[in-house]
């Protein structure tokens, strides 16, 4: 059985096709929200954010003939906008932190209680003061839903090092957190 959601825009997305600046600028209104979203917890920056979607809008728009209905369109203008975001963090030639050593992470015996977590917004400011690998793992694991093997051809790295960057990132997470609730 088909979801009938999955295309829900096809006339305008036929529109566009077409060259209808009236049905780009209506794709813009839907998706721009979501899109931004995505690119600020990437890059950390509203100015490359906002720069990463209107690049991403214009390929969008210049290559929407390639758009096929086999995954939904916000799929796919979301994986213009990640990569998009990846290569500027790679122009900023940023150290993403590679891993040599794969520790096993094992459960402690006995868990400790589940912490009291602070609000959305101070865990917010806690993830953007990640390191740019960290939170780019983090943020396309648990915000944007993709798994590890996905993250890994995205970012040109072993599914293992995006394992232990999630890892680390959740654990460097706690402790900027700690931190937080400590100075209050």
């Amino acid at each position: 059985m088909s979801n009938p959601d999955f295309h829900i825009h096809d006339s305008l997305i036929g529109e566009c096709r077409r060259g209808s600046r009236k049905a780009q600028f209506r794709i813009y209104e839907l998706y721009s929200k979501a899109m931004f979203n995505a690119a600020y917890r990437i890059v950390n920056n509203r100015e490359e954010a906002e720069d990463v979607l209107q690049e991403a809008f214009t390929d969008c728009f210049r290559n929407i003939s390639t758009f096929r209905s086999d995954s939904t369109f916000g799929a796919w203008l979301k994986t213009i906008v990640i990569n998009k975001c990846i290569n500027r963090l790679r122009k900023r030639e940023t150290d993403l932190v590679y891993i040599d050593d794969y520790k096993v992470f094992e459960k402690p015996e006995e868990e400790p209680p589940p912490p009291v977590w602070p609000d959305p917004a101070t865990i917010a400011r806690a993830v953007e003061k990640l390191p740019d690998g960290y939170r780019v793992v983090l943020s396309l694991y648990l915000l944007e839903g993709y798994d590890h093997t996905e993250i890994s051809q995205i970012m040109n790295i072993s599914e293992s090092t995006s394992k232990t960057q999630y890892l680390r990132a959740k654990d460097k997470l706690r402790k900027i957190l700690q931190t937080i609730q400590r100075d209050g």
